[in-house]
């Protein structure tokens, strides 16, 4: 893909000084290793001066067709612009292929990780981030994005797609037709769903299903997760996930709470109808009672939408669509108080195996608003990035993911996928189950997850 025409600049560059036009400790060469100011980077990027013209940079991701398409176009003027030829390199196999590569001496100049657990796996092979790199980060993105890219004190990964859990899914036409107002609190969720029981609604106000194959209870640790992040506090819920230093008990008073409050609604027979059923109901399939008007309301991830359009014949609206038949959109997962936004969620890392200038350049242009903005609307993609414009995420529910990433006061991953495997993949997911399919008591379900936590 390597576009040799130059001569514009992919970002905008009013407001932005580029005073220097030499290299950091004088390296004018191609290929050297030199670590590279901000300016430097930015003339390059703003002024097409072609330093780098003829290198490659290889990116190695798990992201291939179509949505390589996409990430492709979004190079194009950046490679017209500086000469440097991105090479996309997306492959199913990147988790196992990474560390194959990386022990080979093969490995790629930037990887894209899909989660920071595997980041984390190659202190010793990784590549810093500079200051430069660390400056535009930090301009850009929330200190927690920050931290999950870093390596004990070491910044590593810079942050590159984002997805969100924390949404509940509904219909906005079903909400107008009956006069229902999105609730921006814990108790005004609760409030609305007994009113929606009150009312001559023909269904109920939520739908839950866990089922998921081998996977099944994955849903369930999806509301205690966000539920986590409203009751308890950002530090308990590392605690929790097996992430500080200090572990929680998963059968603790904290956990017990949180528990507690989830049981308000999934297990609320006046809320979702036959409890028992969750655990054979596959998560889309519940899901899809917002499509057909059987159920009001659905807690689950932005990854959902899709399901729903190409399985149930869904129409993804923005909030204020509410004359479409079928249409179907989103609100926030709400906190204990108004003022409480905490988000839960998923995303990617963006680390280097070398350090060459062109290398550089590429990962700090993953990191700019400008770039953010030009991939965002392409469609399809969204980011943390704080300087993306929802005017242009095309997907109306993106842009509500977009305005909760950037409002969240607490942002955390999701914790069942940084536990040891025999808890995120194993009794957390039998336990959820358990709890409501067998209508296993709270604390005796808090204690079997417990048990299986491995002795360090």
């Amino acid at each position: 893909m390597r576009h040799t025409i130059r001569g514009r600049s992919i970002i905008g560059v009013a407001g932005l000084s580029v005073a220097a036009l030499v290299l950091a400790g004088c390296a004018g060469g191609a290929g050297e290793e030199a670590t590279l100011s901000e300016d430097d980077i930015l003339t390059e990027i703003n002024d097409c001066v072609g330093t780098y013209e003829g290198e490659t940079v290889e990116i190695y991701t798990t992201i291939i067709e179509p949505e390589s398409t996409l990430f492709e176009e979004s190079f194009v003027g950046f490679e017209e612009c500086t000469g440097i030829d991105i090479e996309w390199n997306g492959s199913q196999e990147f988790e196992a292929q990474i560390a194959v590569r990386v022990e080979g001496g093969t490995a790629p100049d930037l990887a894209i990780f899909p989660q920071p657990g595997l980041l984390a796996a190659f202190p010793d092979d990784l590549v810093a981030g500079s200051a430069a790199l660390e400056g535009s980060v930090d301009a850009n993105y929330t200190p927690d994005w920050k931290g999950y890219g870093t390596v004990g004190d070491t910044f590593f990964g810079a942050p590159l797609g984002a997805n969100v859990k924390s949404f509940v899914w509904y219909s906005p036409k079903v909400f107008a037709d009956n006069g229902w107002a999105i609730p921006t609190t814990w108790d005004e969720l609760l409030s609305l769903s007994d009113d929606i029981v009150a009312s001559d609604y023909d269904g109920n106000a939520w739908c839950v299903g866990f089922g998921s194959g081998d996977a099944t209870g994955w849903p369930g640790t999806d509301w205690m997760e966000d539920l986590m992040l409203r009751f308890q506090s950002a530090e308990t819920y590392d605690q929790w996930s097996g992430q500080a230093d200090e572990r929680l008990a998963f059968n603790s008073p904290e956990v017990a709470e949180v528990l507690a409050e989830a049981e308000k609604i999934v297990k609320n027979p006046d809320y979702v109808g036959d409890v028992a059923s969750i655990a054979t109901t596959s998560f889309s399939e519940g899901a899809a009672g917002i499509v057909d008007g059987s159920c009001a309301m659905h807690r689950q991830a932005s990854f959902l939408g899709g399901i729903l359009v190409g399985d149930y014949g869904a129409e993804i609206v923005a909030p204020d669509a509410t004359d479409v038949e079928g249409g179907i959109s989103v609100f926030y997962f709400p906190g204990v108080s108004a003022d409480q936004t905490p988000a839960l969620g998923g995303g990617e890392f963006v680390g280097a195996f070398s350090n060459t200038p062109a290398t550089q350049v590429v990962r700090y242009l993953l990191t700019t608003p400008e770039w953010n903005n030009e991939k965002a609307a392409l469609g399809g993609w969204f980011s943390a990035n704080l300087g993306l414009d929802t005017a242009n995420v095309a997907d109306p529910v993106n842009a509500v993911a977009v305005e909760i990433l950037q409002n969240a006061t607490t942002f955390r991953f999701d914790g069942s996928d940084v536990m040891p495997g025999e808890v995120g993949a194993g009794s957390f997911w039998r336990e959820m189950t358990a709890w409501v399919a067998e209508d296993k008591d709270n604390q005796a379900v808090l204690d079997a997850i417990e048990a299986s936590w491995p002795a360090e």
